[in-house]
């Protein structure tokens, strides 16, 4: 598997840190601030316990612990955490719910055949 961080560390909006615009990375990212437009990225997307999002994310794989209000489109696997607020649209390969998430989305999921020929996509790019 390819490695998306940049000195072993994904990119990161700390907390207080609020950014207006998109993104486009082929890098990991934690956000622990506020982001008010999109991500796109063939890696991973951490959403921290004080992070917002408002807006797009298309990414490989997501955890969200803070909050996400939007479109998200993840190749791989969704993972929301037990204090995770989510609202919006979802398409996913897979979805991981802790106890406690709040989950209010329409969602679809991926056929298995899509996630594996995306993995073998993503694969062939390492």
């Amino acid at each position: 598997m390819k490695n998306n961080e940049l000195n072993g560390q994904p990119n990161r909006i700390e907390k207080n840190t609020k950014i207006k615009g998109d993104i486009v990375s082929e890098a990991d990212f934690r956000i622990d601030g506020t982001l008010e437009g999109s991500i796109k990225t063939s890696g991973k997307v951490v959403i921290g316990k004080d992070g917002v999002i408002k807006g797009v994310i298309d990414c490989a794989f997501a955890d969200i612990e803070g909050k996400f209000n939007g479109k998200l489109d993840v190749k791989e696997s969704l993972s929301l955490k037990s204090m995770c607020q989510l609202d919006g649209e979802v398409v996913i390969g897979k979805l991981i719910v802790e106890s406690g998430a709040i989950f209010n989305a329409k969602c679809s999921m991926r056929s298995a055949s899509d996630v594996k020929s995306i993995s073998e996509k993503i694969e062939k790019t390492a």
